[in-house]
């Protein structure tokens, strides 16, 4: 593991680039340039500790994540169309954001959950990705999700991401959330208890949040495991795109997304209690869940509005 620079050897950041720092970039058109700048701006304000090599710890690497930040911001402010209720209650420092699952083909629903975080939230944040096991395994992907900021998801990357303060988000479901047929569409399955036992220990506050939209972006069909162990993945969706349409069918339809986050919840008790006793404090987390997702609902009109 790298060692981190001391901070104060770091160069200051300004709120906005320098016009030596705009020199060589493609001018943009307006709106998507005064979004560039919004995502520079934004960059400028994150409490990163950086080393000599320009990355964290993790791996994570600001300047990398730029444009694809800017990709994501596109998504968010005019695909997906965001919309968030209840932001303000993320508290500032260590904080396990938890959340339902789904997608399918991209977990769209993490990375927005995150980019919420980091357009919205004041100050804003990089929220920590907490990867499945396999991930890694993906050519190209590896790089990607360590530089933007997620890490595979063990119990001590997690605790050294929380000593540092950071926020983590959490899908207990895992894949068996991710990929699952329309038929149980925001049905809750099987939570992990892990993330309950790693609040306790960490004395970290958890805040629910229920995300709208991830169901309707790529509904599911059907899940050829046996497909799945082929490419090394624990599953293998298909959709009305996927996989007739290659890498098309990774595209999200149109939907509206909605995330509403809930009250912090701080529990206390011994982490390495019985399941017996953790679970339920893991149905309490669940309940909350389950509510914001009724209410975001309850706020649609369609799939698309």
């Amino acid at each position: 593991m790298l060692e981190p620079m001391n901070p104060s050897a770091l160069p200051q950041l300004t709120r906005a680039a320098s016009p030596a720092a705009r020199e060589g970039r493609w001018p943009l058109p307006g709106p998507l340039g005064a979004l560039r700048d919004e995502i520079e701006a934004r960059a400028a304000e994150l409490p990163t500790h950086l080393n000599e090599y320009g990355v964290d710890d993790f791996g994570f690497d600001p300047e990398y994540a730029k444009p694809l930040l800017l990709a994501g911001a596109l998504l968010y402010r005019y695909w997906l169309r965001v919309e968030t209720e209840g932001i303000e209650r993320v508290p500032s420092g260590r904080v396990l954001l938890i959340g339902n699952h789904a997608g399918n083909t991209f977990a769209y629903d993490g990375a927005m959950l995150a980019l919420s975080l980091y357009l919205e939230g004041q100050p804003p944040r990089i929220v920590r990705g907490m990867g499945e096991y396999y991930l890694p395994t993906i050519p190209w992907f590896n790089v990607l999700m360590h530089r933007m900021g997620s890490v595979v998801g063990t119990p001590e990357n997690c605790k050294q991401l929380l000593e540092r303060e950071e926020a983590i988000m959490v899908f207990p479901e895992g894949e068996r959330g991710f990929v699952k047929p329309w038929r149980k569409r925001y049905q809750l399955q099987r939570f992990g208890l892990g993330f309950l036992r790693l609040a306790l220990e960490m004395d970290t506050p958890i805040v629910p949040v229920g995300i709208v939209g991830g169901e309707e972006q790529s509904p599911g069909l059907a899940n050829v495991r046996w497909l799945g162990k082929l490419v090394g993945s624990p599953a293998f969706p298909i959709t009305p795109l996927f996989p007739w349409f290659g890498l098309l069918g990774f595209v999200p339809l149109p939907v509206k997304f909605r995330i509403h986050f809930g009250e912090p919840i701080r529990f206390e008790g011994d982490p390495s209690d019985e399941d017996a006793h953790i679970e339920p404090k893991v149905e309490r987390v669940k309940t909350a869940i389950r509510g914001l997702i009724r209410e975001a609902r309850a706020k649609r009109r369609s799939w698309f509005a």
